[in-house]
């Protein structure tokens, strides 16, 4: 009876813990419950745990406050990145705000079905953008929807570990120098603009990734923010800082998506955005 009673009980809570976790399908519900829920400017709506923390661009605020009251319709653009085992579900997308497009990404996390944290960051225009090329932005690419085979896919580890030389080539001024591993067709856009890969034509040599000449930027902090490890996608979250924009007292912050597989990336898909010179993020 001892041994029945044991069994009996671990089958239990295995499964409250299956009930609990938010696998691929709900953290994808949960993103799209977001979005319609901002545009219908009705939080209330939302799972909420009893401590959930929102930000807008960094600042703290109530839910309801901000985008929730401009935003009025969604585009059809949707990129996701969702990490199962940390329970983040991530998008970018474009909204309307009575007609007039910004690019907004969010950081969404759910704890026990509930949504924990909201980080958002709105792009409203090139002159906060730097780049601001919506129109691209119609539906997410083929490559980054790209479902993989279990022998192209890496490691958890593995694959922060390939994204991370992204910023180590930033910080040497030079993805050669850092053994940055692209593959032939790998691709770079930001805010909707195609800015290296070989149909690069924005800029002399943007169709060489690998051997594209930038500022070195000596100063790049990264966060990994979420691991798609069915999708093969590692979201960054990088703050550019000393040099990365004209003026000195601003700094690019900037989300990047990076597909890797098979030992390289593929595709690089960012948002981005200019703030003061150590704003921080409002999650440090």
């Amino acid at each position: 009876m001892k041994t029945l009673f044991l069994v009996v009980s671990l089958i239990a809570i295995q499964l409250s813990a299956a009930a609990q976790t938010c696998d691929r399908s709900c953290l994808h519900n949960t993103i799209t419950n977001y979005l319609n829920a901002v545009i219908t400017h009705n939080p209330g709506s939302l799972p909420l745990a009893a401590n959930v923390r929102f930000t807008e661009d960094t600042v703290e605020r109530r839910l309801g406050e901000g985008l929730w009251n401009t935003a009025t319709r969604m585009r059809s653009y949707r990129q996701e990145v969702l990490d199962v085992r940390l329970g983040v579900a991530g998008v970018y997308t474009v909204v309307e705000e009575q007609g007039m497009p910004a690019l907004l990404l969010a950081r969404l996390k759910v704890s026990n079905r509930k949504i924990s944290e909201i980080e958002t960051v709105i792009t409203r225009g090139q002159k906060k953008g730097l780049i601001f090329d919506v129109s691209a932005l119609q539906n997410p690419s083929p490559e980054m929807i790209r479902m993989l085979d279990d022998g192209q896919l890496e490691s958890r580890e593995d694959v922060i570990e390939i994204a991370q030389l992204y910023p180590a080539g930033l910080k040497i001024g030079s993805f050669a120098m850092a053994k940055t591993p692209f593959a032939k067709n790998a691709y770079r856009i930001e805010n909707g603009r195609l800015m290296a890969g070989l149909a690069c034509t924005f800029a002399k040599g943007c169709n060489d990734i690998k051997g594209q000449r930038f500022p070195t930027l000596t100063e790049v902090k990264t966060r990994v923010e979420a691991v798609d490890e069915e999708m093969g996608i590692v979201w960054l979250r990088m703050d550019f800082a000393a040099g990365s924009v004209p003026d000195p007292n601003q700094s690019l912050i900037v989300w990047e998506m990076f597909k890797a597989y098979a030992g390289k990336i593929h595709a690089v898909e960012a948002f981005m955005k200019m703030t003061p010179r150590g704003t921080g993020s409002g999650w440090d």
